[in-house]
């Protein structure tokens, strides 16, 4: 899928819209923009409990990400993945890998992501 780097955290509660799939905080740098089918990169999120809700929501909606990869692990965003996954049936994997790894995806423009966890660059 495309890519969006995320510039600073992103709290999917109150911070996101799952109906639409956008940004909507208003002091985000990327407010407005749209992860609907998109691989997320970001290094964190900003924590909420209701995350996981609100994520799950978008997966089963269809206006949530293809794919999530941070460099800090996230439980909520898991749970909230998994929980759409076993509920819904529609998969968005969550990943965490390192700041070199981070620093060389952000720069592809399409990822794909296989079901064994395996990232590679998209090319063409």
């Amino acid at each position: 899928g495309e890519v969006i780097v995320l510039e600073e955290p992103l709290s999917f509660w109150g911070a996101y819209e799952p109906r639409t799939g956008a940004i909507i905080d208003v002091h985000h740098p990327q407010r407005g923009a749209s992860l609907t089918g998109r691989i997320v990169l970001m290094r964190e999120s900003r924590g909420s409990g209701s995350a996981p809700g609100a994520i799950a929501e978008a997966i089963r909606l269809g206006t949530g990400p293809a794919g999530l990869i941070l460099v800090a692990p996230d439980i909520n965003l898991a749970v909230g993945a998994a929980v759409a996954a076993t509920l819904y049936g529609r998969h968005c994997p969550v990943l965490a890998v390192s700041e070199e790894r981070f620093a060389a995806l952000r720069k592809a423009r399409h990822l794909s992501i296989a079901d064994d966890g395996a990232i590679s660059v998209e090319t063409g």
